[in-house]
């Protein structure tokens, strides 16, 4: 849900989301921005490139900071050419120095994941805590990783080496 077209290094937010969602997304990009070097990115991309972040069900309203790891991992494996693993789903939102801070909603969230087949969920590491309010059955198969911040769910979710 994340593309790269010619441009000027302007980020375009598409499928209905709320402004908590949006600044989101430019909290993600300004991360990756400031972090290009520090991430294997070539600054100077953002200087031709234009980004598209696209959250799917365009017709379904949405709203939140959960999506912030996520669009954050979406945007450096875009950038990197490397995709990140299938079977991987991650929450959490996101700071300007790349903290990664928890999020609620964790049982809907986990539930998701185990529809959808994924093995691996990434948390915050602050949500650690509220795992166990998570029913047995919801976590049968699933591992979980906790991270504090966002190059720790970078290592999980792709190979940034």
């Amino acid at each position: 849900w994340v593309c790269e077209l010619p441009g000027k290094g302007n980020l375009q937010l598409t499928g209905q989301i709320g402004d908590v969602m949006k600044e989101s997304a430019q909290t993600a990009f300004s991360i990756v921005k400031a972090n290009a070097k520090k991430l294997k990115i070539d600054p100077n991309r953002f200087r031709k490139f234009d980004y598209h972040i696209h959250v799917p069900a365009g017709a379904v309203p949405k709203d939140g900071p959960s999506a912030g790891a996520a669009m954050f991992t979406s945007l450096v494996s875009l950038l990197l050419g490397k995709q990140t693993r299938p079977d991987v789903a991650m929450t959490g939102e996101i700071t300007l120095r790349g903290l990664v801070l928890p999020v609620g909603g964790l049982k809907e969230k986990i539930l998701a994941a185990k529809q959808a087949g994924i093995k691996t969920v990434i948390l915050p590491a602050r949500n650690k805590k509220d795992l166990p309010e998570v029913p047995k059955e919801a976590k049968k198969g699933l591992k979980f990783k906790f991270v504090k911040n966002t190059n720790e769910a970078l290592k999980i979710a792709i190979d940034t080496d």
